[in-house]
């Protein structure tokens, strides 16, 4: 985003003290909109930096005087010390708080500048108006925090977080990021305050969308500051957040038409369940027929059969396959599935409650990912009947791999953590050429190219037992849809798990986290599509 400000600059000669004067702009609407439309007689402690994030606080700070609110702008640092669009936004603000008279109905507005540690510690006004202020705006550091806070800045952080945690305490507003984190990635190095909201510029930064970071940056406003398309599309990146622009393109991309019909609607394969884990080939199968495809089968072991059968929607049809003496899945299937993929199968999905525990139920996985005709999802079982990883996928018979964190160590064959898993899993996805699905507080879809795609959509109601099931039906119905009619898997992907997290957030507003199942999910996919499509008309 730096480079994108600077080419706005250089090569479309927008002054970048208009794009500053624009940035606090947004932030005061959004401040606005949240206490109710208005901020007339509000009183409002801005906290600033030097820098350039000071100066978007500095111009904030004098738009939301003119509005109506008593203001109090307190810069870390002396006017004097500070440089370029940010000293001429601080010197507006000190010939406006250094004037002795005003109008008789205008507000209040004051600048303090504190050089110490000590004079923070003295600083014991809080707000000019009163010790509670209604707002406190965060624009110490913006993007450019490299390392973790310390003195007076660590100190002044420590202050914004004691307000931030309390549930009826005064709106903390971020500008660009809450001060304390490094915006080129998800790690919490020392102090930050949490936000209530963060308004970041143009385009989200890693820290806004990457936990644990993103945790302190409460509700996230993305504003457009002037910063022109076509310049951000021209800076490369490799990190994308999924919109619901995404899953509208693959909903109108695999729309209905008249002469739609089963065949063309892509059939399903889900090879799922062994005897003690049934009930996730049906929570598979249940979400597949969900999502629009033409046709589902579920394949599970001929002594699971019957049990599937009874449970799952009776659209589904159900085969059953040869199994081992412990009631899972065996090598000696192969022939039979074979049957199945020449009946116009459009996608496989392997591994929901298939148990690997034996070796012939892991030999059986390995071949039918070897062997395959179609793009496969691997899940669960699968996965764990494959790590370490090392096979390769292909553009033409893509690889879509759905592990949680724990089942990705086990793909990578390690134990220890991951510092970070962005680079982790691009990394992974380059080597074996598949498409990643890493599962987490914020899923990542990763093209083998090494593209990462953040998913803003579901909540922690979602990491419950069946979840993971029901997420590898929906991919597997909608990858067999979009491979019925050739368009891109990846976009495909990522639409689904989008889609899967925007049920999750109905079921949670329906019925709360701690009581919300997984099946409440799935009865929520009908409630999601028809918010991403009101939302494109």
């Amino acid at each position: 985003m730096r480079e994108v400000d600077r080419l706005t600059t250089e090569e479309y000669g927008f002054p970048s003290l208009l794009l500053m004067e624009n940035a606090a702009q947004a932030a005061s609407r959004v401040i606005c909109e949240r206490l109710g439309g208005s901020v007339q007689g509000s009183s409002i402690l801005v906290l600033c930096g030097k820098g350039n994030n000071g100066g978007d606080g500095a111009a904030l700070a004098r738009i939301l005087w003119t509005q109506g609110a008593n203001v109090e702008v307190c810069l870390i640092g002396l006017v004097s010390a500070t440089k370029g669009d940010a000293r001429t936004n601080f010197e507006i603000l000190r010939k406006i708080a250094d004037r002795e008279t005003f109008e008789i109905d205008q507000a209040d507005i004051a600048l303090e500048e504190i050089s110490s540690l000590e004079e923070w510690m003295e600083y014991d006004s809080v707000n000019f108006q009163s010790d509670d202020p209604d707002v406190i705006v965060d624009a110490v550091f913006g993007t450019g925090l490299t390392h973790a806070l310390d003195g007076v800045y660590a100190e002044v952080a420590a202050f914004i977080h004691s307000y931030g945690v309390e549930p009826d305490g005064p709106l903390v507003v971020a500008l660009d990021i809450p001060s304390g984190l490094c915006a080129d990635h998800g790690n919490v190095d020392g102090i930050a305050p949490c936000a209530d909201v963060t308004v970041t510029f143009s385009a989200p930064k890693p820290a806004n969308i990457l936990p644990p970071a993103s945790r302190y940056n409460g509700d996230l406003a993305v504003a457009e500051i002037g910063s022109p398309c076509e310049l951000v599309n021209r800076v490369h990146s490799q990190l994308y957040l999924a919109t619901k622009e995404d899953a509208q393109k693959w909903l109108a991309a695999t729309e209905f038409t008249p002469d739609s019909y089963k065949f063309r609607r892509g059939h399903a394969l889900l090879i799922a369940g062994s005897a003690d884990y049934s009930g996730a080939a049906v929570l598979c199968g249940d979400a597949a027929i969900r999502s629009g495809a033409g046709m589902v089968t579920i394949a599970c072991p001929e002594s699971s059969r019957a049990s599937i059968i009874a449970r799952v929607k009776p659209e589904v049809m159900v085969r059953g396959l040869a199994e081992t003496e412990k009631g899972a899945i065996s090598e000696h299937a192969l022939d039979e599935v074979a049957g199945f993929v020449e009946r116009k199968i459009s996608a496989v999905a392997i591994g929901s409650g298939m148990s690997h525990d034996e070796e012939t139920t892991r030999n059986f996985v390995h071949k039918v990912v070897e062997t395959r005709t179609t793009p496969v999802v691997i899940d669960a079982d699968g996965l764990n009947a494959l790590a370490p990883f090392d096979m390769i996928g292909s553009s033409e018979l893509p690889l879509i791999l759905t592990p949680h964190i724990g089942e990705f160590k086990r793909l990578l064959g390690v134990e220890e953590d991951i510092a970070d898993t962005v680079a982790a899993a691009r990394e992974f996805a380059q080597l074996h050429k598949v498409i990643l699905v890493l599962k987490g507080e914020r899923p990542m879809v990763v093209e083998p190219s090494g593209c990462v795609v953040v998913n803003p959509t579901g909540n922690s109601g979602l990491g419950k037992a069946g979840n993971g099931d029901t997420l590898t039906g929906l991919i597997a119905g909608f990858v067999a849809q979009a491979a019925a009619i050739q368009i891109g898997i990846f976009e495909t992907v990522v639409a689904a798990v989008y889609i899967a997290g925007l049920a999750g957030d109905i079921a949670e507003e329906r019925y709360g986290k701690r009581v919300m199942t997984a099946s409440d999910v799935r009865e929520c996919f009908h409630d999601a599509l028809v918010a991403v499509m009101e939302e494109s008309s």
